[in-house]
């Protein structure tokens, strides 16, 4: 996808899988999104498998390097870079992004191929978040569980709506992370 052109697609297919899921990215919608003919992507594409596979490949890339440049400590204390993710997830709430990560999840659910590149992102952001638990003096193990943990409150807090608006959300944000780095 270095020639710029599979990256449009690419990026057209994203669109559309956060919008209707993975039965809207077809090569006719997404050509007439991005108005142009279905001959371009022919030429870039074997076929719809072809891109989706694209798809997967650069979702997965790109969450793996990201989670490997926030987890990166660049001088920071462990619970400091540990806070700073927190804030990151929490703070900046990011709608398509979170929509492009449920709808490959929903697609999980019934791909083998969606479903092993979703297992390598989670594992992935796991050993990462983990590390940095490791670096703070936990065990093994309780470093996992607490990556854990900590990956299940930033994925389910996205996901709720709190009653009483932004502010009661961001202190509810800020006294669960206390206790994920205490």
């Amino acid at each position: 996808m270095s020639d710029g052109k599979g990256d449009v697609w690419v990026e057209a297919g994203f669109g559309e899988l956060a919008r209707s899921g993975v039965e809207g990215v077809r090569v006719e919608v997404l050509a007439k999104n991005l108005g142009v003919t279905k001959g371009g992507f022919y030429r870039r594409f074997a076929d719809r498998a072809a891109l989706l596979g694209a798809m997967l490949e650069c979702w997965r890339d790109g969450r793996v390097a990201a989670i490997a440049h926030q987890t990166s400590l660049d001088g920071q204390e462990p619970r400091e870079r540990l806070k700073a993710v927190i804030q990151l997830y929490s703070e900046r709430l990011n709608p398509e992004g979170m929509a492009v990560e449920l709808a490959i999840r929903q697609w999980a659910r019934s791909d083998e191929n969606a479903a092993a590149t979703v297992a390598s992102v989670d594992a992935a952001r796991l050993k990462h978040v983990a590390e940095l638990y490791r670096a703070t003096g936990l065990a093994a193990e309780e470093a996992e569980a607490q990556a854990f943990l900590f990956y299940c409150f930033i994925f389910g807090q996205s996901l709720l709506f709190v009653e009483r608006g932004p502010r009661k959300r961001s202190q509810l944000v800020a006294k669960s992370a206390e206790k994920l780095l205490a």
